[in-house]
């Protein structure tokens, strides 16, 4: 068996950019979200790609104010 290098080790840990929890009954969702580092591109600029794809697509979505 060929000994390889456990993947969480082998980087330095870096806390998530967002965390998301969700509870439904008796259980919790836990989503941690992790951005490129090198990135130039805002959330606002990544949720305008989604509206504009959606807006060209015909989807017709209801956002809350």
């Amino acid at each position: 068996m060929t000994d390889t290098p456990n993947r969480s080790t082998a980087t330095t840990a870096r806390r998530p950019d967002c965390v998301t929890e969700v509870r439904r009954g008796n259980t919790v969702l836990v989503v941690s979200g992790y951005f490129k580092q090198d990135t130039t591109a805002t959330a606002a600029d990544k949720m305008m790609k989604v509206l504009e794809a959606e807006s060209a697509a015909g989807i017709k979505t209801h956002y809350p104010a």
